[in-house]
């Protein structure tokens, strides 16, 4: 038997579904598990460097399948790429899927198991939806797609379709999981398995060694940090703000690490408002994520409200491995507005509220035995609650039932019920 992914990113890509599906992939098969990964051949943010077609990986065998690669750059080009890994990857299920494979379908590109649920079953394999971003409703909560038109009726009629032939979906989050058995799908094939990070990869670094600290020129500052993807799912708008209320307060600095299809919005917005406190960097290579992590002394972490039951920000189990306290800028009452509240190691403030979130960093930077503790208690819940082994044991255990299907199960029919 093998467990099989496909993503359209994976390591040595840095991205926030490439960085999870890597390292569950490598503690797989360092467990003597036959793991393979579908990718492209692209990075997420350098579509210009292409990788290699085939690869083996820390024991993880990767075929990297051909796609366009418009990038990033516009809708019109990434929906080409989307398309084409689509088809690729059906290609490649109705050709190399075997039988009692465990087939696990991520959710970039967007639908990915409406095109591979029919190659797969014909194959007599496993189907496993891992949602990351759950689609298309994270599309019409952003206004980028409508609920009442054909288009979103017929990619979620679709959607639902492909989950309900699936063995099983992995949700990241209790109120996606609920959600979806809302939707009609059967309570018995959802589980819930939080996102992780490494603990050995990531760890706490005192400021003063912290070498990144010291070159981007901040060893004197009280840094607010934002760490990962400027998506659309993300608030800013607060943030600003309160950067711009707090520009003129003597040593507080924010710093902006990451890419995305928001970047251009800030960069200008710093610009115009001439906000000097505000550091930009790109991307960090893996090796560097301890101190790039380690020079916030408090990471902002954001989520639109309305996106509570699409995503869960990734971000966050970072910055508890790095030992920082979050500030959560979205629902209070949500996955991670609750947890920093319940576990003591952050704040919650809505979107809009400008002056709590001044309040909140004001506080945190004047109280910095708060801080410790705050810092002290997102380590110790990443290693009891959201460790890569934690993670890696519950995805095991989510999926162990499907090792022992019976083959009536699992045997797929040419009949008109299996291709409905």
């Amino acid at each position: 038997m093998r467990i099989l992914f496909a993503n359209r990113y994976f390591h040595p890509d840095q991205s926030a579904t490439s960085r999870m599906i890597s390292s569950l992939a490598f503690s797989l098969a360092r467990e003597g598990l036959e793991v393979e990964v579908l990718a492209s051949r692209y990075y997420y943010n350098r579509p210009d460097e292409p990788l290699p077609a085939e690869e083996t990986i820390n024991g993880v065998r990767v075929h990297r399948l051909w796609t366009s690669g418009f990038g990033r750059r516009s809708l019109a080009g990434r929906a080409v790429d989307y398309a084409t890994f689509h088809l690729s990857a059906a290609a490649w299920w109705l050709r190399h899927a075997g039988r009692d494979d465990i087939c696990v379908l991520c959710t970039d590109p967007p639908l990915l198991a409406v095109t591979c649920t029919l190659p797969i079953r014909l194959r007599g394999a496993k189907l496993v939806n891992w949602v990351m971003d759950l689609f298309p409703e994270t599309a019409m909560e952003l206004g980028v797609m409508r609920a009442d038109a054909l288009s979103g009726r017929i990619a979620l009629g679709l959607r639902n379709w492909s989950m309900r032939r699936s063995a099983l979906t992995i949700c990241p989050i209790e109120a996606m999981a609920q959600y979806l058995a809302g939707q009609g799908m059967a309570k018995e094939k959802l589980d819930v398995v939080h996102h992780w990070s490494d603990k050995n990869e990531i760890h706490p670094v005192k400021p003063n060694e912290n070498r990144l600290r010291k070159a981007w020129g901040l060893s004197r500052s009280f840094v607010i940090g934002y760490s990962g993807n400027f998506g659309r799912a993300h608030e800013f708008s607060t943030v600003l703000d309160a950067a711009e209320k707090l520009v003129n307060v003597k040593g507080i600095r924010f710093l902006f690490i990451g890419e995305g299809q928001q970047r251009p919005y800030v960069e200008a917005e710093i610009k115009r408002r001439g906000l000097s406190n505000v550091v930009l960097k790109p991307f960090q290579p893996a090796e560097n994520l301890p101190e790039s992590l380690g020079v916030a002394d408090v990471h902002l972490v954001s989520l639109l409200p309305q996106l509570e039951h699409c995503i869960i920000p990734s971000k966050f189990y970072g910055v508890l491995a790095a030992g920082r306290p979050t500030i959560f800028i979205g629902d209070p009452d949500g996955e991670v507005g609750s947890t920093v509240r319940t576990f003591q190691c952050g704040e919650a403030v809505k979107p809009g509220d400008v002056s709590g979130l001044v309040d909140c960093i004001l506080r945190l930077k004047h109280s910095p035995l708060h801080r410790a503790t705050m810092g002290n208690n997102a380590r110790y819940l990443l290693e009891t609650a959201y460790s890569r082994e934690y993670g890696t044991d519950a995805w095991q255990s989510a999926i162990a039932p499907l090792t022992a299907c019976d083959e009536e199960t699992i045997t797929p029919s040419l009949t008109s019920e299996a291709l409905q």
